[in-house]
Protein backbone atom coordinates (compact mmCIF):
# COMPACT_ATOMS: atom_id res chain seq x y z
CA UNK A 1 0.00 0.00 0.00
CA UNK A 2 1.36 3.38 -1.00
CA UNK A 3 2.14 5.87 1.74
CA UNK A 4 0.49 9.26 1.77
CA UNK A 5 1.81 11.45 -1.05
CA UNK A 6 4.01 14.40 -0.07
CA UNK A 7 2.86 16.32 -3.17
CA UNK A 8 1.01 19.62 -2.66
CA UNK A 9 -1.20 20.08 -5.74
CA UNK A 10 -2.15 23.44 -7.31
CA UNK A 11 -5.60 24.95 -6.80
CA UNK A 12 -6.44 21.94 -4.64
CA UNK A 13 -8.05 21.91 -1.21
CA UNK A 14 -6.63 18.63 0.02
CA UNK A 15 -8.99 18.57 3.03
CA UNK A 16 -12.07 18.06 0.87
CA UNK A 17 -10.97 16.91 -2.58
CA UNK A 18 -10.38 13.25 -3.42
CA UNK A 19 -6.95 11.82 -4.02
CA UNK A 20 -5.27 12.76 -7.29
CA UNK A 21 -5.71 10.30 -10.15
CA UNK A 22 -2.36 8.80 -11.25
CA UNK A 23 -2.01 9.27 -15.02
CA UNK A 24 0.24 6.87 -16.91
CA UNK A 25 0.08 8.12 -20.49
CA UNK A 26 -1.74 10.34 -22.92
CA UNK A 27 -2.60 10.17 -26.59
CA UNK A 28 -4.70 12.50 -28.70
CA UNK A 29 -7.58 13.90 -26.66
CA UNK A 30 -7.40 11.14 -24.06
CA UNK A 31 -5.46 10.34 -20.89
CA UNK A 32 -4.95 6.87 -19.46
CA UNK A 33 -4.90 6.36 -15.71
CA UNK A 34 -2.53 3.95 -14.01
CA UNK A 35 -5.44 1.54 -13.48
CA UNK A 36 -6.25 1.57 -17.21
CA UNK A 37 -9.20 3.95 -17.18
CA UNK A 38 -9.42 6.30 -20.17
CA UNK A 39 -10.26 9.93 -19.39
CA UNK A 40 -11.35 12.48 -22.00
CA UNK A 41 -9.31 15.67 -21.56
CA UNK A 42 -12.12 18.17 -22.13
CA UNK A 43 -10.09 21.17 -20.94
CA UNK A 44 -6.79 20.37 -22.67
CA UNK A 45 -5.05 19.82 -19.33
CA UNK A 46 -5.51 23.43 -18.21
CA UNK A 47 -5.75 24.87 -21.71
CA UNK A 48 -2.31 23.83 -22.97
CA UNK A 49 -2.83 20.83 -25.27
CA UNK A 50 -3.74 21.93 -28.78
CA UNK A 51 -3.17 19.18 -31.36
CA UNK A 52 -3.46 16.36 -28.83
CA UNK A 53 -1.26 14.64 -26.27
CA UNK A 54 2.08 13.38 -27.61
CA UNK A 55 1.54 14.79 -31.10
CA UNK A 56 4.19 12.85 -33.05
CA UNK A 57 6.08 15.72 -34.79
CA UNK A 58 6.49 17.54 -31.48
CA UNK A 59 7.59 14.39 -29.66
CA UNK A 60 10.17 13.69 -32.35
CA UNK A 61 11.55 17.24 -32.15
CA UNK A 62 11.92 16.94 -28.38
CA UNK A 63 13.81 13.65 -28.72
CA UNK A 64 16.10 15.02 -31.40
CA UNK A 65 16.97 18.17 -29.47
CA UNK A 66 17.59 16.23 -26.25
CA UNK A 67 20.31 14.34 -28.09
CA UNK A 68 22.09 17.61 -29.00
CA UNK A 69 21.73 20.24 -26.27
CA UNK A 70 19.64 20.10 -23.13
CA UNK A 71 20.30 23.45 -21.45
CA UNK A 72 22.61 26.46 -21.60
CA UNK A 73 22.61 29.80 -19.80
CA UNK A 74 20.86 32.36 -21.99
CA UNK A 75 22.75 35.41 -20.73
CA UNK A 76 25.69 35.89 -23.07
CA UNK A 77 24.91 32.69 -24.99
CA UNK A 78 22.30 31.69 -27.54
CA UNK A 79 21.33 28.64 -29.58
CA UNK A 80 19.67 27.84 -32.87
CA UNK A 81 16.24 26.70 -31.57
CA UNK A 82 15.76 30.02 -29.75
CA UNK A 83 17.02 32.10 -32.68
CA UNK A 84 14.80 30.27 -35.16
CA UNK A 85 11.77 30.40 -32.88
CA UNK A 86 12.14 34.14 -32.25
CA UNK A 87 12.35 34.84 -35.99
CA UNK A 88 9.32 32.67 -36.69
CA UNK A 89 7.28 34.36 -33.96
CA UNK A 90 8.17 37.83 -35.23
CA UNK A 91 7.12 36.70 -38.72
CA UNK A 92 3.63 35.46 -37.70
CA UNK A 93 2.72 38.23 -35.26
CA UNK A 94 2.02 41.90 -36.09
CA UNK A 95 5.02 43.71 -37.62
CA UNK A 96 5.05 46.16 -34.72
CA UNK A 97 6.25 43.33 -32.45
CA UNK A 98 9.97 43.14 -33.14
CA UNK A 99 11.59 41.56 -30.08
CA UNK A 100 11.03 38.30 -28.19
CA UNK A 101 11.82 37.74 -24.52
CA UNK A 102 11.68 34.12 -23.36
CA UNK A 103 10.35 32.88 -20.03
CA UNK A 104 8.85 29.73 -18.55
CA UNK A 105 5.13 30.25 -17.91
CA UNK A 106 2.17 32.45 -18.68
CA UNK A 107 2.40 34.14 -15.29
CA UNK A 108 6.04 34.96 -15.87
CA UNK A 109 5.36 36.31 -19.34
CA UNK A 110 2.95 38.77 -17.72
CA UNK A 111 5.58 39.77 -15.15
CA UNK A 112 7.96 40.44 -18.03
CA UNK A 113 5.35 42.53 -19.85
CA UNK A 114 4.66 44.69 -16.80
CA UNK A 115 8.38 45.22 -16.17
CA UNK A 116 8.94 46.10 -19.84
CA UNK A 117 6.18 48.73 -19.64
CA UNK A 118 7.45 50.31 -16.43
CA UNK A 119 11.06 50.25 -17.61
CA UNK A 120 10.09 51.83 -20.93
CA UNK A 121 8.62 54.93 -19.32
CA UNK A 122 11.31 55.22 -16.67
CA UNK A 123 14.13 55.07 -19.20
CA UNK A 124 12.37 57.68 -21.32
CA UNK A 125 12.32 59.99 -18.34
CA UNK A 126 8.52 59.97 -17.92
CA UNK A 127 6.90 59.20 -14.58
CA UNK A 128 4.25 56.66 -15.53
CA UNK A 129 3.69 53.89 -13.03
CA UNK A 130 -0.08 53.26 -13.03
CA UNK A 131 -1.32 49.98 -14.48
CA UNK A 132 -4.91 49.52 -15.66
CA UNK A 133 -6.70 46.15 -15.83
CA UNK A 134 -10.21 44.85 -16.43
CA UNK A 135 -12.41 43.89 -13.51
CA UNK A 136 -12.70 40.13 -13.19
CA UNK A 137 -9.37 39.52 -14.92
CA UNK A 138 -6.92 36.74 -14.15
CA UNK A 139 -3.29 37.09 -15.23
CA UNK A 140 -1.50 34.43 -13.20
CA UNK A 141 -0.26 33.69 -9.71
CA UNK A 142 3.05 35.53 -9.47
CA UNK A 143 3.09 38.86 -7.63
CA UNK A 144 2.59 41.08 -10.67
CA UNK A 145 0.07 38.67 -12.19
CA UNK A 146 -1.96 38.62 -8.99
CA UNK A 147 -1.74 42.40 -8.70
CA UNK A 148 -3.31 42.99 -12.11
CA UNK A 149 -5.83 40.18 -11.58
CA UNK A 150 -9.13 40.56 -9.77
CA UNK A 151 -8.74 40.80 -6.01
CA UNK A 152 -10.59 38.11 -4.09
CA UNK A 153 -10.34 34.50 -3.02
CA UNK A 154 -7.37 33.80 -5.34
CA UNK A 155 -5.08 36.32 -3.72
CA UNK A 156 -6.57 37.71 -0.47
CA UNK A 157 -3.90 36.15 1.81
CA UNK A 158 -1.17 37.79 -0.24
CA UNK A 159 -2.60 41.29 -0.35
CA UNK A 160 0.38 42.83 1.52
CA UNK A 161 2.59 41.85 -1.43
CA UNK A 162 0.41 43.32 -4.19
CA UNK A 163 0.64 46.73 -5.81
CA UNK A 164 -2.30 49.01 -6.51
CA UNK A 165 -4.01 48.73 -9.89
CA UNK A 166 -6.83 50.82 -11.36
CA UNK A 167 -9.78 48.66 -12.47
CA UNK A 168 -11.78 49.25 -15.61
CA UNK A 169 -15.33 47.79 -15.66
CA UNK A 170 -15.73 44.64 -17.72
CA UNK A 171 -17.49 45.53 -21.01
CA UNK A 172 -20.85 43.92 -20.39
CA UNK A 173 -23.15 43.69 -23.37
CA UNK A 174 -25.07 46.93 -23.74
CA UNK A 175 -22.80 48.73 -21.27
CA UNK A 176 -19.62 48.90 -23.32
CA UNK A 177 -19.61 52.69 -23.19
CA UNK A 178 -19.17 52.51 -19.42
CA UNK A 179 -15.91 50.66 -20.03
CA UNK A 180 -14.76 53.13 -22.68
CA UNK A 181 -15.56 56.15 -20.52
CA UNK A 182 -13.78 54.67 -17.50
CA UNK A 183 -10.71 53.80 -19.57
CA UNK A 184 -10.62 57.26 -21.15
CA UNK A 185 -10.98 58.95 -17.76
CA UNK A 186 -8.24 56.84 -16.20
CA UNK A 187 -5.87 57.63 -19.07
CA UNK A 188 -6.75 61.32 -18.99
CA UNK A 189 -5.86 61.48 -15.29
CA UNK A 190 -2.27 60.81 -16.32
CA UNK A 191 0.58 58.65 -15.14
CA UNK A 192 -0.69 55.49 -16.84
CA UNK A 193 2.00 53.12 -18.09
CA UNK A 194 -0.17 50.38 -19.60
CA UNK A 195 -3.50 48.64 -19.86
CA UNK A 196 -3.42 44.83 -19.70
CA UNK A 197 -6.31 42.76 -21.04
CA UNK A 198 -7.24 39.19 -21.90
CA UNK A 199 -8.42 39.67 -25.50
CA UNK A 200 -12.07 38.72 -26.18
CA UNK A 201 -12.54 36.42 -23.17
CA UNK A 202 -11.72 36.35 -19.47
CA UNK A 203 -10.44 32.87 -18.60
CA UNK A 204 -10.43 31.98 -14.92
CA UNK A 205 -12.66 35.00 -14.32
CA UNK A 206 -15.60 32.99 -15.62
CA UNK A 207 -15.13 32.61 -19.39
CA UNK A 208 -16.78 35.99 -19.95
CA UNK A 209 -16.80 37.03 -23.61
CA UNK A 210 -16.77 40.46 -25.24
CA UNK A 211 -16.72 41.33 -28.97
CA UNK A 212 -13.73 42.29 -31.13
CA UNK A 213 -15.07 45.82 -31.67
CA UNK A 214 -14.75 46.46 -27.93
CA UNK A 215 -11.15 45.24 -27.93
CA UNK A 216 -10.39 47.51 -30.88
CA UNK A 217 -11.92 50.53 -29.17
CA UNK A 218 -9.92 49.94 -25.98
CA UNK A 219 -6.78 49.86 -28.11
CA UNK A 220 -7.78 53.12 -29.83
CA UNK A 221 -8.29 54.84 -26.47
CA UNK A 222 -4.85 53.69 -25.33
CA UNK A 223 -3.29 54.97 -28.55
CA UNK A 224 -4.96 58.34 -28.13
CA UNK A 225 -3.37 58.70 -24.70
CA UNK A 226 -0.04 57.08 -25.62
CA UNK A 227 -0.67 54.26 -23.13
CA UNK A 228 0.92 50.87 -23.78
CA UNK A 229 -1.54 48.09 -24.61
CA UNK A 230 -0.60 44.64 -23.24
CA UNK A 231 -2.44 41.64 -24.68
CA UNK A 232 -2.33 38.62 -22.38
CA UNK A 233 -2.83 35.89 -24.99
CA UNK A 234 -1.54 33.13 -22.74
CA UNK A 235 -4.87 31.30 -23.00
CA UNK A 236 -6.42 32.96 -26.05
CA UNK A 237 -3.50 32.31 -28.39
CA UNK A 238 -2.89 29.35 -30.68
CA UNK A 239 -6.41 29.00 -32.03
CA UNK A 240 -8.62 28.83 -28.96
CA UNK A 241 -10.78 31.78 -30.00
CA UNK A 242 -11.06 30.70 -33.66
CA UNK A 243 -8.01 32.55 -34.98
CA UNK A 244 -4.35 31.92 -34.22
CA UNK A 245 -4.32 34.95 -31.93
CA UNK A 246 -7.41 36.67 -30.52
CA UNK A 247 -6.17 40.17 -31.40
CA UNK A 248 -6.46 39.25 -35.10
CA UNK A 249 -10.24 39.39 -34.83
CA UNK A 250 -10.09 43.03 -33.73
CA UNK A 251 -7.48 43.95 -36.32
CA UNK A 252 -5.15 45.37 -33.68
CA UNK A 253 -1.46 45.08 -32.88
CA UNK A 254 -0.66 45.09 -29.16
CA UNK A 255 2.38 47.00 -27.98
CA UNK A 256 3.33 44.03 -25.82
CA UNK A 257 1.96 40.50 -26.17
CA UNK A 258 2.23 37.43 -23.92
CA UNK A 259 2.03 33.91 -25.34
CA UNK A 260 2.40 30.54 -23.61
CA UNK A 261 0.29 27.38 -23.05
CA UNK A 262 -0.21 26.22 -26.67
CA UNK A 263 3.14 27.66 -27.76
CA UNK A 264 4.68 24.18 -27.56
CA UNK A 265 1.43 22.43 -28.37
CA UNK A 266 1.20 21.86 -24.62
CA UNK A 267 4.18 19.53 -24.47
CA UNK A 268 6.66 21.58 -22.42
CA UNK A 269 6.58 24.82 -20.40
CA UNK A 270 7.64 27.85 -22.41
CA UNK A 271 6.46 31.43 -22.72
CA UNK A 272 7.37 34.53 -24.70
CA UNK A 273 6.71 38.23 -24.36
CA UNK A 274 6.91 40.18 -27.61
CA UNK A 275 7.27 43.94 -27.74
CA UNK A 276 7.67 46.96 -30.00
CA UNK A 277 11.13 47.98 -31.08
CA UNK A 278 11.07 51.24 -29.15
CA UNK A 279 10.46 49.35 -25.90
CA UNK A 280 13.66 47.39 -26.51
CA UNK A 281 15.42 50.60 -27.55
CA UNK A 282 14.49 52.31 -24.28
CA UNK A 283 16.54 49.67 -22.47
CA UNK A 284 19.43 49.75 -24.99
CA UNK A 285 22.18 51.94 -23.59
CA UNK A 286 25.85 52.08 -22.53
CA UNK A 287 24.36 52.82 -19.11
CA UNK A 288 24.21 49.35 -17.57
CA UNK A 289 21.57 50.44 -15.05
CA UNK A 290 19.11 50.43 -17.96
CA UNK A 291 19.54 46.69 -18.46
CA UNK A 292 16.31 44.70 -18.46
CA UNK A 293 16.84 42.88 -15.20
CA UNK A 294 14.80 39.73 -15.61
CA UNK A 295 15.67 36.10 -16.07
CA UNK A 296 15.06 32.56 -14.97
CA UNK A 297 17.54 29.71 -14.93
CA UNK A 298 15.76 27.97 -17.80
CA UNK A 299 15.17 30.96 -20.06
CA UNK A 300 14.76 29.73 -23.66
CA UNK A 301 15.44 26.10 -22.79
CA UNK A 302 16.59 24.49 -26.06
CA UNK A 303 14.32 21.44 -25.78
CA UNK A 304 11.27 23.60 -25.11
CA UNK A 305 12.19 25.88 -28.01
CA UNK A 306 12.53 22.85 -30.28
CA UNK A 307 9.04 21.75 -29.24
CA UNK A 308 7.68 25.21 -30.06
CA UNK A 309 9.36 25.18 -33.46
CA UNK A 310 7.79 21.79 -34.15
CA UNK A 311 4.44 23.23 -33.14
CA UNK A 312 4.84 26.02 -35.69
CA UNK A 313 5.67 23.40 -38.30
CA UNK A 314 2.46 21.59 -37.42
CA UNK A 315 0.56 24.82 -38.01
CA UNK A 316 2.29 25.15 -41.39
CA UNK A 317 1.98 21.55 -42.54
CA UNK A 318 -1.25 20.24 -41.06
CA UNK A 319 -4.84 21.52 -41.49
CA UNK A 320 -4.93 23.08 -38.03
CA UNK A 321 -7.36 25.87 -38.87
CA UNK A 322 -9.74 23.40 -40.52
CA UNK A 323 -9.67 21.33 -37.33
CA UNK A 324 -10.34 24.43 -35.26
CA UNK A 325 -13.25 25.47 -37.50
CA UNK A 326 -14.71 21.96 -37.37
CA UNK A 327 -14.40 21.79 -33.57
CA UNK A 328 -15.97 25.24 -33.20
CA UNK A 329 -18.90 24.16 -35.40
CA UNK A 330 -19.35 21.03 -33.29
CA UNK A 331 -19.36 23.09 -30.11
CA UNK A 332 -22.05 25.35 -31.56
CA UNK A 333 -24.29 22.41 -32.41
CA UNK A 334 -23.78 20.64 -29.11
CA UNK A 335 -24.52 23.78 -27.09
CA UNK A 336 -27.85 24.29 -28.86
CA UNK A 337 -29.62 21.76 -26.62
CA UNK A 338 -29.01 24.00 -23.60
CA UNK A 339 -29.84 27.45 -25.02
CA UNK A 340 -33.49 27.30 -23.94
CA UNK A 341 -32.95 24.97 -20.99
CA UNK A 342 -33.98 26.73 -17.78
CA UNK A 343 -31.34 24.89 -15.76
CA UNK A 344 -28.66 26.94 -17.52
CA UNK A 345 -28.01 30.55 -18.38
CA UNK A 346 -25.53 32.61 -20.38
CA UNK A 347 -24.80 29.80 -22.85
CA UNK A 348 -21.84 31.13 -24.82
CA UNK A 349 -19.05 30.24 -27.19
CA UNK A 350 -15.91 31.74 -28.65
CA UNK A 351 -14.10 29.64 -31.22
CA UNK A 352 -13.37 26.25 -29.66
CA UNK A 353 -14.34 27.44 -26.15
CA UNK A 354 -17.84 26.69 -24.88
CA UNK A 355 -19.30 27.73 -21.53
CA UNK A 356 -22.60 27.84 -19.69
CA UNK A 357 -23.66 28.66 -16.15
CA UNK A 358 -25.67 26.28 -14.00
CA UNK A 359 -28.56 28.07 -12.31
CA UNK A 360 -27.80 27.41 -8.66
CA UNK A 361 -28.25 29.01 -5.27
CA UNK A 362 -25.01 30.95 -5.62
CA UNK A 363 -22.62 31.85 -8.42
CA UNK A 364 -18.98 32.55 -9.01
CA UNK A 365 -15.77 30.62 -8.48
CA UNK A 366 -16.65 29.58 -4.91
CA UNK A 367 -20.22 28.51 -5.72
CA UNK A 368 -21.19 25.51 -3.59
CA UNK A 369 -22.16 23.44 -6.62
CA UNK A 370 -18.62 23.56 -8.04
CA UNK A 371 -17.04 20.64 -6.13
CA UNK A 372 -20.09 18.44 -6.80
CA UNK A 373 -19.90 19.14 -10.50
CA UNK A 374 -16.18 18.44 -10.57
CA UNK A 375 -16.54 15.11 -8.78
CA UNK A 376 -19.48 14.06 -10.97
CA UNK A 377 -17.47 14.63 -14.15
CA UNK A 378 -14.53 12.81 -12.63
CA UNK A 379 -16.73 9.81 -11.84
CA UNK A 380 -17.62 9.66 -15.55
CA UNK A 381 -13.95 9.72 -16.59
CA UNK A 382 -14.17 13.24 -17.94
CA UNK A 383 -11.56 15.89 -17.14
CA UNK A 384 -13.73 18.96 -16.59
CA UNK A 385 -12.95 21.56 -13.89
CA UNK A 386 -15.94 23.92 -13.53
CA UNK A 387 -15.25 27.48 -12.40
CA UNK A 388 -17.81 27.38 -9.60
CA UNK A 389 -21.19 27.13 -11.32
CA UNK A 390 -19.63 27.80 -14.75
CA UNK A 391 -19.04 24.68 -16.82
CA UNK A 392 -16.65 25.25 -19.68
CA UNK A 393 -15.09 23.04 -22.34
CA UNK A 394 -11.82 23.71 -24.13
CA UNK A 395 -10.90 20.40 -25.77
CA UNK A 396 -7.91 19.59 -27.99
CA UNK A 397 -8.44 20.23 -31.69
CA UNK A 398 -8.35 16.49 -32.46
CA UNK A 399 -11.51 15.86 -30.40
CA UNK A 400 -14.26 14.03 -32.24
CA UNK A 401 -18.02 14.42 -32.19
CA UNK A 402 -18.26 11.20 -30.18
CA UNK A 403 -15.86 12.67 -27.61
CA UNK A 404 -17.98 15.79 -27.27
CA UNK A 405 -21.19 13.77 -27.02
CA UNK A 406 -19.78 12.13 -23.89
CA UNK A 407 -19.29 15.52 -22.25
CA UNK A 408 -22.53 17.16 -23.33
CA UNK A 409 -24.57 14.12 -22.31
CA UNK A 410 -22.75 14.21 -18.98
CA UNK A 411 -23.58 17.89 -18.47
CA UNK A 412 -27.25 17.11 -19.03
CA UNK A 413 -27.27 14.07 -16.75
CA UNK A 414 -25.12 15.51 -13.98
CA UNK A 415 -27.12 18.70 -13.58
CA UNK A 416 -30.36 16.70 -13.68
CA UNK A 417 -28.99 14.48 -10.90
CA UNK A 418 -28.02 17.47 -8.75
CA UNK A 419 -31.37 19.18 -9.08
Amino acid sequence: MMSKSPVWHPFTQHAVQPEAIPIARGEGAWLEAADGRRIFDAISSWWVITHGHRHPPIVQAIKAQADKLDQVIFAGFTHEPAEQLARRLVAITPPELEYVFFSDSGSTSVEVALKMALGFWRHRGEHRARILALQGAYHGDTIGGMSVGERGVFNAPYDPLLFAVDRIPFPERGREQVTFDALDAACTAGGVAALIVEPLILGAGGMLIYPPAVLAEMKRICERHDVLFIADEVMTGWGRTGTRFACEQAGIAPDIACYSKGLTGGSLPLAVTLCRGDIFDAHYSPDRTRTFFHSSSYTANPIACAAALANLEVWDNEPVMQRIDALAALQTRKLDRFRTDGRFENVRQLGTIAALDVVAGDAGYMANIGPSLHEAFRARNLLVRPLGNTIYLMPPYCSTEADLDLVYDAIDGIVAGLA
